[in-house]
């Protein structure tokens, strides 16, 4: 007879879409996660037989995936339950599954966010040392200038965070605009550096996420992506590419 496959309960979790595998870690070390009953423990496997549950709510096995490209509108904050925000993204982005945003942008930013009910997908495109690349394109105050680029190239200091960031491309685009492409996420990143350089950011906007683009989205718009992008993102975060997305 073949043995049942299990795997660790973190990761079931985060495959059932309810959360990334550190916050499941938090949820069972909180003694709120029960394995048939019983109060589970970190390092807990599990599988299709067991009964897995959050406190009275069983928690189902592996969902189908859902991965959506979502342009994030100025004014719309990266909040799933803020009473005090007007506008939260998804009160644009309407879906049967739960999903929530891998990375935020701030309310005065727009442009490309990725939403996903696969916790796995979001904890490692949220991980600062993969170095995944973001791509924005910027207008600012001031006439941008040889030595801006440099700088802002180079990396700088940010004395909030004690820290330089990391080299970046950067290409001029016009007289007031720039296209800058991160491998990090720091706190409104861009328009503190830019401050630090002697500009300020009028306009943000993010076209990419590592394969990802805008496209032709519209502000408020969304899509789902391709199997093919879906695919390509998988591999691109040293993830096994879900079956529903496979050629």
């Amino acid at each position: 007879m073949m043995q049942e496959e299990k795997i660790r309960l973190n990761k079931y979790m985060a495959q059932a879409g309810l959360c990334s595998r550190r916050e499941a870690d938090k949820l069972i070390e909180q003694g709120r996660v029960y394995v048939n009953g019983t109060v589970a423990g970190l390092g807990c496997l599990v599988g299709a037989a067991d009964k897995v549950q959050i406190g009275k709510k069983e928690i189902k096995g592996a969902a189908e995936k859902v991965l959506i490209a979502f342009y994030k509108p100025v004014g719309v904050t990266c909040t799933e339950k803020d009473r005090f925000a007007d506008k939260k993204i998804l009160d644009y982005v309407k879906t049967k599954t739960r999903v929530t945003y891998a990375g935020r942008l701030d309310k005065d930013s727009e442009g490309l966010m990725l939403l996903t009910n696969d916790g796995e997908l979001i904890q490692k495109l949220m991980r600062g040392a993969e170095k995944h690349e973001k791509e924005y394109v910027v207008k600012v105050e001031k006439e941008i200038t040889p030595e801006f680029l440099e700088k802002m190239a180079g990396g700088i200091y940010l004395e909030e965070f004690d820290r330089t960031t990391r080299p970046c491309k950067i290409m001029q685009e016009g007289k007031y605009t720039f296209r800058i492409i991160l491998t990090q996420g720091l706190n409104r990143q861009i328009r503190r550096m830019c401050q630090a350089c002697g500009n300020r950011v009028k306009q943000l906007r993010r076209v990419r996420i590592m394969n990802i683009t805008l496209g032709d989205l519209h502000s408020g718009q969304s899509r789902i992506l391709t199997k093919e992008e879906t695919a390509e993102l998988y591999t691109l975060v040293g993830l096994q590419i879900p079956e529903q997305f496979r050629k």
